[in-house]
Order: structure tokens, then sequence, then C-alpha cells
């Protein structure tokens, strides 16, 4: 005789400790969670309403400068320590756990233009507007000790900016001539020169740690690599780029902010199209910087707002911005993916979050869980309509607000003109062209 019986093994069902959650069983036929899709639609909703409500970005403010901050310069081995330069010639060092200044010192005549770290984190190196490198210890001078530089080395040209090699002892700096320096002598070892007056901005790539590249004063980038005795290549945009930054992950893309409102994202093996034209400021783009990660970098601008862009597309996910925050000259975003600082002209640097609704302080693995839930949710529905303008929906100052209707009607009206110029003439002579196109005049090799 066969007789059924029912079995449960209490491990499935009983918890071990009172503290442990209880287990539920659930089955995940679809046929008895009819409504699932309904659901799951609200709820994302309700998160990305809520990311909204919880949108608090600005962390603290850093005051202590008597002018306008100029550069920044991140620890590579501490995430606390911040180093920024002025336009009267001071670096301060920053505690950012603590929110204070833990040294200030005047370090030049004049501007400081960049501030670089050696690659150990123990010497960190500024130039300044008086033809000066000076390399400063990392550590604190003892109680009593004042403020001295380590080497002082002095350049025969003007230096507008300076950028460490990752992985060995030499640095680089920019000015009249591209120099490749090393740290343990005081003449550079390579002078790298294309005919072009001034070089205000340079920087390494992370990745490829011999290529480096800087930006002209005659509109152009050009890319460099120090084992060759001669520059690799040039491109001339239709305007001048001030602030150049490697993508930290893909080795062959950097992102350059220009003066005519826009950053491009370039591939160095094919420089003739831009990759992106990132769109949104409305006025000059001033400094540029990646997230460690690779995939998004953030962007300052003279029209006194902080943008940040996803690495592949046109438009800018969050905008910052204060009343009393003025013309952002440098930006710069922490090494631990999580904050963003921005120096502006009224001497102040702010602390941003990148992520402007996270939560700061500890996080309980069941809160972790279900803010990853929540983010599935927002990205499995990002593209339905309500989802989407909610998510993407900003308010931006008046001032940014009128310049970007201004700068829409600019725009209408030149495609119109275009559009009209080529309906009367023949067939073929006024050619279409593409906005990545349009700001690239020529690729010199």
């Amino acid at each position: 005789m066969k007789v059924k019986m029912i079995s449960r093994n209490p491990d499935n069902y009983v918890r071990e400790t009172k503290l442990q959650q209880h287990k539920i069983p659930r089955n995940y036929d679809p046929a008895l969670h009819p409504l699932e899709g309904p659901r799951e639609y609200v709820r994302a909703l309700n998160a990305t309403k809520l990311d909204r409500v919880f949108a608090k970005p600005f962390v603290c403010n850093l005051s202590g400068h008597r002018d306008g901050v100029a550069c920044f310069g991140k620890h590579p081995k501490l995430l606390s320590t911040l180093a920024t330069g002025a336009y009267d010639g001071e670096v301060r060092i920053w505690d950012l756990a603590n929110r204070t200044s833990m040294r200030s010192f005047v370090a030049h005549d004049g501007f400081v233009r960049g501030i670089a770290y050696a690659r150990n984190g123990e010497r960190f190196f500024t130039v300044g507007d008086d033809k000066t490198v000076k390399v400063w210890n990392s550590q604190a001078p003892d109680v009593g000790e004042e403020e001295e530089p380590v080497n002082t080395i002095l350049s025969r040209h003007i230096l507008h900016g300076i950028s460490h090699n990752r992985k060995s002892n030499s640095f680089a700096t920019c000015g009249e001539v591209c120099a490749i320096w090393d740290e343990q002598h005081n003449d550079p070892i390579k002078t790298l020169k294309w005919g072009v007056d001034t070089l205000h901005t340079i920087s390494y790539n992370p990745v490829e740690t011999d290529v480096l590249a800087c930006c002209a004063s005659d509109r152009s980038i050009i890319l460099y690599d120090q084992r060759e005795a001669q520059p690799l290549r040039k491109v001339v945009l239709t305007m001048k780029s001030n602030k150049l930054a490697w993508n930290p992950m893909e080795a062959f893309n950097f992102t350059v902010a220009n003066e005519d409102c826009n950053l491009y994202t370039f591939d160095t093996r094919k420089l003739k199209t831009p990759l992106k034209v990132h769109f949104d400021h409305v006025s000059a783009v001033t400094d540029v910087d990646y997230a460690p990660t690779g995939k998004e970098f953030v962007s300052s601008s003279y029209d006194k707002t902080v943008r940040i862009y996803h690495a592949h597309q046109s438009h800018s996910r969050d905008i910052y911005h204060t009343k009393r925050m003025q013309h952002v000259v440098c930006v710069a975003w922490s090494l631990d993916n999580r904050y963003i600082f921005s120096g502006s002209d009224e001497m102040n640097i702010r602390m941003w979050k990148a992520n402007a609704s996270e939560k700061l302080g500890i996080i309980r693995p069941r809160e972790r869980a279900n803010f990853n839930y929540q983010e599935a949710l927002k990205d499995k529905y990002a593209a339905h309509p309500q989802i989407k303008w909610i998510a993407r929906h900003r308010q931006v100052p008046r001032h940014v607000l009128n310049a970007q209707r201004k700068m829409r009607v600019v725009k209408d009206k030149e495609r119109v003109k275009e559009a009209n110029v080529r309906k009367h003439s023949k067939k073929g002579k006024v050619p279409f062209v593409s906005e990545k196109k349009k700001h690239v005049i020529r690729q010199d090799v």
C-alpha cells in the first residue's frame, strides 16, 4: 500500500536565531503574479521621485583663501588630502575629513598655475608665474620650522601647467615649450615644440604613461610621446581648448573643455572627428576631470555651474549651482568616486556629492540591498516618459535659462538659413555637415 506523507525540513523555515529575518517561501510562477509589471513600474516611479526629494548634493564649503582658487592637486594615496593653489600664490593643504586647512604658505609670486603630486605622494610640485618649479614635502614641517621648498628649479620659459607621470619619476611642464623633467635633475631631459606660442595645459595619460597631451593658444590639441624626439600629431578646433583630461579606463580617449561652451571627447587614433560632443553649458568651459571609473566626468564653466556627464552621452545628467558661487575655475573628482570639488572666483572651495541623493554615513545591509533594487528598477523603466522626465528635469538659475533660450533661437535660425541656402542652390553645392565635423578644422601629423 502506498502512503503519502508530508515532509518538511525545519531548516527551510525556522530561524537559527531570533535576530534573523523570517524565511518566507515564494513561488516565482509568473501566472501567480499577474500584476508584477505594474507593481514594479509604480515602485520605479516612487524611487525616481524619492531620488529627487533627497537630492542634496552640497556637502561643505572650505574657506580660507584670500584670492580666487586657480588649481587643484589630488593626493594619490590619501583620500582626505587635497592641495589647492590661488591667484595670490598661496597654496593650502586641506584635511577633507575634518574640513580644515592643515597648511598654508605662499609658494609663488603671482598665480599658482598647477599642482601635481609625485606618484608615491611623498612630495608635490607647484608651478607659478615666477618661472619656477618648486618641490615641497607632503608632511608638514615641525613646530617652529618655516615652510621651505625641498628644491626650486628655475625655468627659462613661462610655465602654465604641470603633470606627473603615474608610473615613473618624470613630470612634464608646459609654457612656450613642452618640457620633460626628471625628479633628480634641475634641467629638462627633453624639450618638444611644434611652433606654437603658448601651451596652457598639459596632462599625462594615466594608462599609456609615455603619452601626454597639451592644449595650445592657436586652438590646437597636440599629442606627444616622451620616447619620441618630435610631437606626434595635432588637431585644430574652431575655438581654444582650456583644459584636457584623459579617461583613466579607456587609454585612447580624452575630453577637452572648450571656449565654445562645449566639451569634446576624442579618440587619439581618429582625431578628424570627436567621438562625442557634450552640450548644455552656456559659457566657456574652464575645467574637466574624470571619475576614477572612467564612466563619467565633471566640468566647470564661466556660467557659474558644475555639470556631470556620462562619458558617452551628449547631455549632462546633473547640474550643481548655488546663489553665491561665481565663475567656477577648477574642478576635481575624488579618487573614491564619491565627491566632487569645485573652486571658484569668490575664494571658496565647495565639496559636492557625486550622486546627489546618495546617503552619507553607515548603510545597513538591508538598506544597501533596497538601494540596489531601486537602482535596478530605475534602469529597467528609464525609458518610460514620466520616469524619464522626472529623472531629467532640473531647476537652473535664471541667467542660465535665458542663455539656453537665446542659444536655442540662434541655432534654429542658423539651421533655417542653411536650409534656405541649400534649397536655392545647385544640388550638392551646400553639403550636409554633421555636428561633430563642424568644430574640427584640420589634423596635422
